[in-house]
């Protein structure tokens, strides 16, 4: 009967102890950031804008393009940005007002020099070194026939998609 009784009181002893160091562990407070420059970013999600692209004094086309960007937590944290109008201005500019894509040409477009380009004109209207980095999440051509033959209701077969960003590149970026 003791040792029942024993048995019974060590059992609820290894019991509490156990509760208590996983209650005290779950409540510890969390170890000090590192000051590493992941830490210091934080990733803002883009919007998805359409740009026109203007051949000969017409649409053509658009490019359908959704950028997010990796930010600098300190210095955005009490600024509200703008960031769908500035990228919207941005890739205006770059593919309208610059011609920077080729859409008969796409091996001339260097995806790295744009988002380089695409940085530096953001972080210079905003005054400063908010934008890290600039992620491509997606970027499409879609021509103005394509549109037409879509919203007419029209069952046409469409043609070779147009790779703005060769896959290679887009995967490579992808695992930076």
């Amino acid at each position: 009967m003791i040792k029942l009784v024993l048995t019974g009181v060590w059992v609820c002893a290894i019991t509490l102890a156990s509760v208590y160091f996983t209650v005290h562990s779950a409540t510890a407070p969390a170890p000090a950031p590192d000051d590493s420059k992941q830490s210091q970013l934080e990733l803002v999600k883009g919007e998805t804008i359409t740009v026109p692209v203007v051949k000969d004094g017409a649409v053509a086309g658009y490019f359908l393009g959704k950028m997010s960007f990796m930010m600098n937590k300190e210095m955005i944290k009490n600024v509200s940005l703008p960031l769908t109008e500035m990228t919207t201005d941005e890739l205006f500019t770059l593919l309208v007002g610059n011609k920077m894509i080729d859409v008969t040409n796409m091996k001339t477009f260097d995806p790295q020099a744009f988002r380089d380009l695409i940085k530096k004109n953001i972080n210079g209207h905003l005054g400063g070194e908010y934008i890290d980095q600039v992620m491509l999440e997606q970027m499409d051509y879609i021509s103005k026939e394509e549109v037409g033959a879509t919203s007419s209701g029209h069952k046409t077969k469409t043609g070779k998609p147009v790779n703005v960003i060769p896959p290679a590149e887009a995967k490579a970026a992808a695992t930076e």
